[in-house]
Formats: structure tokens, sequence, C-alpha cells
């Protein structure tokens, strides 16, 4: 299999990018983040690549981190969700947003990715949460951020935090996402205040 591949970018569109490495150009295609985030034609990046062999052809998938071709090799382990699908909701959604999605249950996020239906959606969430919850996906600790399984009081005032941000209307993930990047150790009520904060910056 090849890993990565370090060359000149020759050409690039949307979805895909020709990196030429000995001589040799390598098309891979990649989600729409990972093209925007590579410097331009003629510039020199490296990609961390899948390559899916199937009888009838050969296909590399390039991605612009570690954590998004693990994040990839996971979504495209769950049964219906293929290449395309896998790479579409990379284009919407960072690994940790996906991660995190996956632990708290929150299926709807990955309605926002071209080719993805409520019951995929759920399939998602469920086949992958045992893996997600053994902190495979994005290298950040998810129990702690979701307050899941946890008896720390940190986790407790994220958890508490949390379902308070749910009940003003947030999604899950959205809510996990903003907590996690507070510290726990503060009171509930300045997490939920702080959290507000960084999230109507975001809107």
């Amino acid at each position: 299999m090849i890993y990565s591949l370090t060359g000149k970018i020759i050409k690039k569109t949307l979805n895909a990018v020709v990196i030429c490495c000995g001589g040799v150009g390598y098309y891979a295609q990649c989600p729409a983040s990972v093209a925007g985030a590579l410097p331009g034609v003629g510039n020199e990046a490296t990609i961390y690549t899948v390559m899916n062999v199937t009888e009838n052809d050969v296909s590399l998938y390039g991605f612009a981190s570690e954590e998004q071709q693990a994040c990839f090799e996971l979504l495209t382990s769950v049964s219906g969700v293929g290449a395309k699908v896998g790479l579409a909701i990379l284009s919407v959604m960072e690994p940790d947003r996906v991660a995190l999605a996956i632990s708290a249950g929150d299926h709807k996020a990955f309605k926002a990715a071209s080719g993805v239906g409520p019951k995929l959606a759920q399939r998602i969430v469920l086949e992958l949460k045992d893996k997600v919850a053994k902190g495979f996906a994005a290298g950040i600790d998810l129990e702690n951020v979701a307050g899941a399984a946890s008896d720390t009081a940190a986790a407790q005032g994220a958890g508490q935090a949390i379902a308070a941000l749910v009940s003003l209307g947030y999604s899950q993930s959205e809510a996990a996402l903003a907590v996690s990047k507070i510290d726990g150790t503060l009171p509930v009520e300045e997490i939920i205040k702080l959290a507000l904060r960084s999230m109507a910056g975001r809107r």
C-alpha cells in the first residue's frame, strides 16, 4: 500500500490532486477541504493516501493529515459507506468533528454530507461508536470530551454543560466540541457561558 506521497503538485482541482514523485504523476481523489488546504500548483506537498484495489480499478485517495487518512478508513469500514461518501463526509467535517458526532450519537451531523441519508447516518454512528470510544479516530480523549463513563469532576462538569447547551438547541456534537476547548475544572455556569460565547462567534 502507498501510505504517503511527497512531491510537486502538477495539477489541482476541487476534489483531486496530481502529485509528481520521481517523475511519476499520481492522481489522488480527495475531500474538498484537502484540495483547499494544499499549496498551489508547482509547490511541494505531502499527502497521506489510501489505495483501493478492485477487479476493474485502482484508486488513490489523498488526505492532508494522518487523522483524515485514519478517519476515511474508519468511515469506509461501515457497510454502505463507499469511498465517494467517505470523501463527502470529510469535505464537510474534520476528523475530530466526526469522532465527536459518533461518540455523542449525533447521526444528524452526517446528513450534511452529500449522499448520506437518515438510515446511513444512523448506521455510521451505530457501527463506529465502540471503535471511537476507544479513542481511535481523532487522537483526542472522547470520553472526557463527552463526559461519558468518567468519574472525574471535570468530566461531570463538562457533561452537565453539554446537556445544558443541548437543551438550548445546540446539537450534542456541537456542544461537546465547544466544551472540549474549555477548562473542565471551571464552574458549570462558567463553562456554559464560555461555550455560548465561542459558538456565537462561529455562527
